[in-house]
């Protein structure tokens, strides 16, 4: 390795985020800054992807990516296997974190919440509008169990397509929506110098209170 990866570093220097820009409370602000994501980011970067940590049973912690694919007054929302990791980590402890970071506006989220199991009939209604092929591996793949190898796979996806063959795939029972319920969102803007803006805001009895933080 040529560099040190202790020399490596970043100077943020792009903008700025003061009180006068923050609204009062945290979704407008969230879907102005996904909004500019959406309009900078560039491929490989997707806009919507975000690293989400649970806790399971024993107090350890686990995080993966993910995409984003719901968001409204109440929280934000992701599908998964039931039966994976996350959610049998979900379903000891309904709690976990998603961030954000999108490199090129030099910004990321954090959010921090409850989580619940969106409805049956939301799951459909989203499982329905994946590509085809999303849609047989929700069948196909026993997710974050031990496999033999990929063949193995591969031979639980042509069974399902067997399956499936006259008839378009349904929402597995196993498979569905959950939605993050923020208690707490931060707004970070890097800042040259790491003084970076940090707009924190946390839910006080169903109001949003924002307050800054030190870098």
């Amino acid at each position: 390795m040529s560099q040190s990866i202790a020399d490596m570093r970043r100077d943020y220097v792009r903008d700025g985020l003061s009180e006068a820009q923050a609204p009062g409370e945290p979704f407008a602000l969230f879907r102005q800054w996904f909004a500019d994501a959406v309009q900078t980011e560039q491929l490989p970067v997707e806009p919507n992807a975000m690293t989400l940590a649970t806790v399971d049973g024993d107090g350890r912690p686990h995080c993966r990516v993910l995409l984003l694919k719901g968001l409204d007054e109440r929280g934000f929302t992701f599908f998964s296997n039931y039966e994976s990791a996350k959610g049998e980590q979900l379903a000891v402890r309904p709690y976990a974190a998603m961030t954000f970071f999108w490199p090129s506006l030099e910004r990321q989220v954090r959010i921090e919440g409850k989580v619940e199991r969106v409805s049956f009939e939301d799951s459909d209604a989203y499982f329905q509008v994946r590509p085809l092929g999303s849609r047989l591996g929700a069948w196909a793949s026993p997710q974050s169990r031990v496999i033999r190898d990929r063949a193995e796979l591969e031979g639980y996806l042509a069974e399902t397509e067997r399956r499936f063959l006259d008839t378009a795939p349904h929402c597995p029972p196993h498979w569905g929506g959950y939605r993050l319920l923020p208690e707490r969102i931060e707004f970070w803007q890097g800042r040259a110098s790491r003084l970076h803006d940090r707009l924190n805001y946390r839910l006080v009895d169903g109001d949003w209170l924002r307050e800054r933080l030190a870098p």
